[in-house]
């Protein structure tokens, strides 16, 4: 039971430091340095956390897909916040 509250947290954990880096990432160009680099910020962080809490290479795809929604939902943030601020 003490795995899964710490994978839970960790997924959590995942996702929120990928919010702010997916935000950043949508005021550059697709593909550029800053784009690829923001899109991996948070990878070895999580790598360094996965470790830590003991957790095995099996449980990589649920921390990086809270990293990838993280990513998603910080790009849909800025995106709606440009269009509010365009219409005001």
């Amino acid at each position: 039971m003490q795995g899964l509250i710490i994978l839970v947290c960790l997924v959590i954990l995942a996702f929120m430091v990928s919010v702010p880096c997916g935000y950043i990432r949508q005021n550059f160009r697709k593909y550029s340095f800053m784009w690829f680099l923001l899109v991996h910020i948070p990878i070895p962080f999580l790598v360094l956390l996965r470790i830590e809490a003991g957790l095995s290479w099996h449980y990589i795809p649920l921390t990086l897909g809270g990293a990838i929604a993280g990513q998603i939902a910080g790009g849909y943030v800025n995106r709606r916040r440009k269009q509010n601020v365009k219409t005001d």
